[in-house]
């Protein structure tokens, strides 16, 4: 017992309640090792190191759910978790450094009676949208492995790919050279250990010769992108081959299909207003659409990925990895989410949706380009 710490004092030590503590206990995120005679609970060192970790992601922002996730990986040791901590919190220093110099200049500006633009005033807070959502995704943006040999038999027989805005690496295909493009920084830092190189660039600007690669992928991604046709195009200079998973905004259909687009986030279709035609982001690579039908059990938890199961999109963890939910505001969001939850419990859903259920796919608009 002498190489365990009471719980009083790991309270003390870390600022964290005891009740804190016992609360973690109970939902088995972290449970100590073993009591003390009078029976009060006692931790070893790995106790101690798994609090460390669990206390430092809870301290960036993340849920408790998505801690046991990341906490419980076993692909992930300890000094992976240090790096990416150490990665996460540079990150947000690095953010938070750049706002205060921003709010300096304004206050600099203002001292001497200049009044700054609505442009320049909102210029500090425009990070990258994954920079907003990233730290949620390791919870539930996974790789779905019938969407993935879908994108790899796209890939052929290449043995070089490029994954473009590859984020946190899913989809990222085992056995080949993978060289991976990300710009945000948060992403970035999630990339598990053992995952393929990661290059600092965007899309529309890659930092490579003409025929780099065999092929180039992008998995989730072309519709964050700034300009997707040019970040097509140059996909289709570095490689002679491009595989592309995306969606089709052309067709309405698929929307009012989906029951979630169609009865609860009618702001979706805002969102798709100036995308490109299905067909003009086929012409950037000189490729063709296919299309990709959503698995009921699907695994990924991208935006249609629940289509079956409702419940899932009242999780606000579920929703922080979604993009959508932070493009179409809090309040479109809340309205969205207290009347589903609303038509749950009367069993107005599953009265309105009972072909629903008995569907193993869905068709909702996924596609996949290949060129």
């Amino acid at each position: 017992m002498a190489e365990h710490l009471t719980v009083g004092r790991v309270a003390e030590l870390t600022g964290v309640s005891v009740r804190t503590l016992h609360h973690y206990d109970e939902i088995g995120l972290l449970a100590p090792s073993t009591r003390t005679t009078a029976g009060h609970r006692a931790y070893s060192a790995a106790d101690v190191q798994r609090l460390r970790e669990v206390l430092a992601y809870r301290r960036l922002g993340f849920g408790l759910r998505e801690i046991a996730d990341l906490v419980d990986d076993p692909a992930t040791d300890a000094v992976a978790h240090l790096c990416r901590l150490r990665g996460l919190l540079s990150d947000q220093r690095d953010r938070a450094a750049a706002m205060v110099a921003a709010i300096d200049r304004e206050l600099d500006a203002r001292a001497r009676g200049i009044r700054t633009t609505p442009e320049e005033q909102l210029r500090m807070f425009g990070a990258q949208l994954y920079d907003a959502i990233g730290s949620a995704y390791p919870a539930t943006r996974r790789t779905e492995p019938r969407i993935a040999a879908r994108i790899w038999d796209a890939l052929g027989d290449a043995r070089t790919v490029l994954n473009v805005g590859a984020g946190t690496g899913s989809y990222e295909p085992p056995d080949r050279d993978v060289t991976a493009v990300e710009p945000s920084a948060v992403m970035r830092a999630q990339r598990p250990p053992g995952a393929a190189p990661c290059v600092a660039a965007a899309a529309q600007r890659l930092p490579f010769p003409d025929r780099s690669f065999d092929a180039a992928m992008a998995v989730s991604t072309v519709h964050h992108w700034p300009d997707p046709i040019a970040g097509l195009r140059e996909m289709r200079r570095v490689a002679r081959r491009v595989v592309v998973f995306t969606y089709d905004a052309d067709d309405t259909g698929w929307r009012q299909r989906f029951w979630l687009t169609r009865d609860y986030l009618p702001e979706f279709a805002e969102l798709l207003v100036g995308w490109p035609a299905l067909a003009d982001l086929a012409d950037a690579i000189g490729g063709r659409a296919e299309p990709v039908l959503v698995p009921w059990d699907c695994v990924d938890g991208f935006f249609e990925a629940y289509w079956r199961r409702p419940e899932a999109y009242l999780d606000e963890h579920v929703r922080r990895a979604v993009s959508v939910w932070t493009r179409v505001g809090p309040r479109a969001e809340q309205r969205a989410v207290d009347t589903l939850r609303e038509d749950l419990t009367s069993g107005r859903w599953a009265e309105r949706n009972r072909d629903v259920v008995a569907l193993d796919t869905a068709e909702l608009g996924l596609r996949l380009l290949v060129a």
